[in-house]
């Protein structure tokens, strides 16, 4: 290597760390407001009680309970679809055609589309033409449609990414293309999976616009999944933005939130070692 080489690769060694500082120092300021704001009157009565004036007192039981099911309507909707879609438009298992290949760049689109448009999209349709109304479902079904481009494209990579050899291997054993999916993809692909689905929920925990428009404000204990209710992103954007002395509650809401994303986190690297240690004694 020349010395023009070396000094090349020594200045995008710099730029990459200067950019990784940067980003470690403004997470860790965020975080650190949030901590020191948001622990000072916390309490398990702000999780166990009802909003009061407003939201500015009280706790945030309904508020919680509404994120919970919304989260768990997008899940249970976009997971199986996203695991399918990606085994389908991989290759791996099927051949690809034109349609395919639309699908595909349909899919890369979607994943770049703002939430605010998806809001639009769930309002129009959901609430509007299927006559759900702001409510529960119709938040967790705008969910599902935002975060399926993401958990797609993620997936679909992690597929591509298993060795051809080993696809070949599997058929060549005669394996229906559900137990190679089963036996064979699954295991290859788990860590992947496991960190496209903690990035999928994760952005749908954290999601605010798609919501405003679909599943509400209320701020109340939600009896049916056709009630509204708001979740921890829109309390904290409500008590910070339009309702005056909120801020206090808002940042407890957000330390909890970040509560709910490191713990989601620490779930999925948890399992992954546990995949690792029964499957390769690592």
């Amino acid at each position: 290597m020349n010395r023009e080489s070396h000094l090349k690769d020594k200045g995008l060694y710099g730029i990459c760390m200067a950019v990784f500082f940067t980003m470690m120092a403004l997470f860790l300021w965020i975080s650190m407001d949030i901590l020191i704001q948001g622990v000072a009157n916390l309490n398990v009565s702000f999780l166990t009680d009802l909003p009061e004036n407003a939201g500015r007192s009280g706790g945030i039981r309904p508020v919680i309970s509404s994120t919970l099911i919304i989260l768990t309507i997008s899940l249970l909707i976009s997971f199986p679809i996203s695991f399918a879609s990606a085994i389908i438009l991989s290759g791996k298992i099927w051949p690809q055609n034109k349609f395919h290949q639309f699908v595909q760049s349909s899919v890369t689109i979607l994943a770049g589309v703002p939430s605010i448009v998806f809001g639009l999209f769930g309002n129009v349709f959901f609430c509007q033409y299927l006559g759900l109304g702001y409510s529960l479902l119709s938040g967790g079904l705008t969910l599902a449609c935002m975060i399926l481009p993401l958990s797609i494209k993620l997936l679909e990579e992690a597929i591509r990414s298993i060795p051809k050899q080993l696809i070949i291997s599997a058929r060549a054993l005669n394996l229906s293309r559900r137990t190679c999916t089963l036996k064979v993809i699954i295991p290859a692909i788990a860590p992947q999976m496991t960190a496209a689905y903690i990035l999928s929920i994760g952005r749908a925990l954290a999601e605010t616009a798609a919501l405003l428009f679909t599943s509400g404000y209320v701020m109340r204990d939600p009896r049916s999944l056709l009630d509204s209710g708001r979740t921890l992103s829109i309390h904290i954007f409500d008590l910070s933005m339009n309702i005056t002395g909120g801020n206090q509650n808002a940042y407890q809401t957000a330390l909890i939130l970040m509560i709910f994303l490191l713990a989601i986190n620490g779930i999925g690297h948890g399992i992954n070692k546990v995949w690792r240690t029964v499957n390769y004694g690592i």
